[in-house]
């Protein structure tokens, strides 16, 4: 009984620092539960300022026009992960799809 409850405390504290890691990368917690455990997170949407990246592209002869279709497309989509504990004890981290 004594391993298994320290074997949840190590658990509980991968998943704790897995957290701690996502949110200092700007993720914010939407839904917590600690008995299964699982957390789902989400990071809002950045903002593209086109009139600026319009510039740059003029400036740079199109060159900076790849990073301006990266922003627009992938950076300035709201993301949403799962962080979870496995069987084995693992934490694993999974994509949420709307």
């Amino acid at each position: 009984m004594k391993i298994t409850q320290i074997t949840n405390e190590e658990n509980l504290l991968k998943f704790s620092k897995a957290l701690k890691d996502k949110m200092s990368k700007g993720f914010e917690i939407e839904e917590r539960n600690d008995k299964l455990p699982f957390a789902v997170l989400s990071k809002k949407r950045k903002k593209v300022n086109h009139n600026f990246n319009l510039l740059l592209s003029c400036i740079t002869l199109g060159v900076w026009s790849l990073p301006w279709i990266y922003q627009c497309c992938v950076s300035s989509k709201e993301t949403r992960i799962l962080i979870a504990i496995d069987e084995d004890g693992n934490t694993f981290e999974d994509k949420c799809y709307n």
